[in-house]
């Protein structure tokens, strides 16, 4: 149909001509009312905007003591985090006269990150800030290795 049918069919019908494709050959249009189109269109993304889930940066923190069960535990819950999609912050925490064996916290962090395996990527390198030693890491999709010891 013309451009200028399509117009006089719009009008008769007091609608409006809405182009739905405009890289089509002959590009395609609709006789809608405009108000209600835009209102559903409307609707439509924010019930989209609704669904959609953020992924979150999770944390999780060990003393510098932590004990080889509790570590395993705070580890499987890492994991569970990594698995929905979430980045985690790992957070080493120092007390008191810790600090002077900082050596100690990086061994942990790097023993974490090597249990681990190919299953995560460091986002951000362990680093220490005061009194707590950071690092960053997300899932990379790939199963974790067991570890064996």
């Amino acid at each position: 149909m013309s451009r200028n049918e399509a117009l006089r069919l719009a009008e008769e019908q007091e609608l409006d001509l809405v182009e739905i494709s405009p890289n089509a050959d002959p590009p395609v249009v609709k006789i809608v009312d405009w108000g209600k189109y835009n209102y559903q269109k409307t609707k439509q993304q924010q019930a989209n905007k609704r669904n959609t889930k953020s992924l979150d940066m999770k944390q999780m923190r060990f003393g510098l003591k932590i004990g080889d069960h509790d570590l395993e535990v705070k580890m499987r819950k890492v994991t569970g985090f990594l698995e929905v999609g979430h980045k985690v912050k790992i957070t080493l925490v120092f007390r008191g006269r810790e600090l002077a064996h900082k050596d100690i916290g990086f061994k942990l962090a790097e023993r974490v990150i090597n249990d681990f395996g190919e299953s995560i990527a460091v986002d951000q390198q362990p680093q220490l800030n005061g009194k707590q030693l950071s690092f960053v890491i997300r899932g990379t999709g790939k199963p974790a290795q067991p570890t064996e010891e």
